[in-house]
């Protein structure tokens, strides 16, 4: 299969195979500046209504593609128009589930577009009895119950990388983003109930399980005795791809229910969390339009990203000179601060047809 290197155009989706070392260059440093804020949209939200899309990329990176094309969007504000890379975790059409999202290209393409700050939407299950279906979370710390079926990390082959993971979801950007998302939801007009507001929870621990099904009632009442205030299927590894990736990384969460903890209750169904699911989108659309226009300006000012910047400066152990030169290729395309290797293949030069898109010998499917 041929070769495909991790770049593509700015002009078009179509990825080059094979250029001069200084037409790479040009390449990287085009797709690198398209733009520095990125939205990640969850179960429901897989587009944003009010934006005006300028076009659609179609990266293809070490680690794959990525879940959906990547929307490059604008975005009127009080201080001009911004531009930010919208992408849906689950698909245009919802067809990936939970354990195979491709989270390591997700991440890999925002960051190459230039992405330095993501702000993600994610619906979850309730554990505590005052976060109710409908109420917002913003979780500042995480408990992974996932199995190990998800690649969650860069550093997986030769290269030895130890992130730090204290704080997993940054909180120059969560402080930043919490009374704006209070903001937005007062000021949302289709509530379903407007004498009974969603409320904002500015903080809580998330539990990341598996799935794709549900919790029984005893593990949701352990998760409830371990401190877990919600529980979803999707921030982990993202959260964790992102610290690596040196991108400050927020979450959003809609409630859609009570999981199965509540005795007397039945669990949860399906039907329940549709329904929640579906009002809930329209809210997480007003507060992705409301705030992403002050965060692109805070990233900008650099009021928002400082802790992010430089996180593994001192969390790569390996020598260079131990680690295969196409594994140094394949991180100098995330972070390009700390490697800087050209592609040891043979440049082919001409570009590829759609059908071979997915040709690169080391990508996920």
């Amino acid at each position: 299969m041929p070769h495909v290197p991790f770049f593509t155009s700015e002009m078009s989706s179509t990825p080059i195979i094979g250029p001069s070392l200084e037409r790479i260059r040009e390449l990287t440093l085009v797709a690198r500046n398209v733009t520095e804020k990125g939205v990640i949209g969850g179960s429901g939200l897989y587009k944003l209504d009010n934006l005006k899309v300028e076009r659609t990329v179609n990266p293809v990176t070490p680690w794959g593609a990525p879940s959906s094309p990547i929307t490059i969007a604008s975005l009127e504000t009080p201080n001009g128009k911004v531009t930010l890379a919208f992408l849906a975790r689950h698909g245009l059409n919802h067809s990936i589930p939970p354990s195979r999202v491709p989270a390591r290209a997700n991440i890999a393409a925002l960051k190459h577009l230039g992405v330095k700050a993501i702000v993600a939407f994610s619906a979850v299950g309730s554990l505590r009895e005052e976060v109710r279906p409908g109420d917002i979370v913003i979780p500042d710390q995480v408990i992974d119950r996932t199995k190990g079926i998800r690649k969650s990390t860069y550093f997986d082959e030769v290269m030895v990388g130890h992130a730090m993971f204290g704080e997993p979801f940054d909180v120059e950007l969560r402080d930043f983003i919490g009374p704006l998302v209070k903001e937005a939801i007062s000021s949302f007009q289709d509530h379903v109930n407007a004498d009974d507001l969603p409320k904002l929870h500015d903080k809580g621990t998330l539990v990341v399980m598996e799935g794709p099904q549900f919790s029984t009632r005893a593990e949701s009442n352990m998760y409830r005795q371990w401190g877990g205030d919600i529980i979803n299927m999707s921030a982990i590894p993202e959260s964790k791809l992102a610290r690596e990736a040196e991108l400050s990384y927020a979450l959003v969460c809609t409630s859609t229910d009570y999981d199965a903890w509540r005795v007397g209750h039945a669990p949860v169904t399906v039907e329940e969390v549709m329904k929640t699911l579906h009002t809930n989108a329209a809210l997480s659309k007003h507060i992705a339009a409301t705030i992403l226009g002050a965060v692109h300006d805070a990233v900008k000012a650099g009021k928002v990203g400082t802790q992010a910047a430089g996180a593994m400066k001192y969390s790569l152990m390996t020598p260079h000179s131990e680690v295969p030169p196409t594994e140094l290729h394949r991180l100098t395309y995330l972070l390009p601060n700390y490697f800087d290797y050209p592609d040891p293949a043979t440049k082919i030069t001409r570009r590829i047809s759609t059908e071979d898109r997915d040709d690169y010998t080391g990508g996920e499917k």
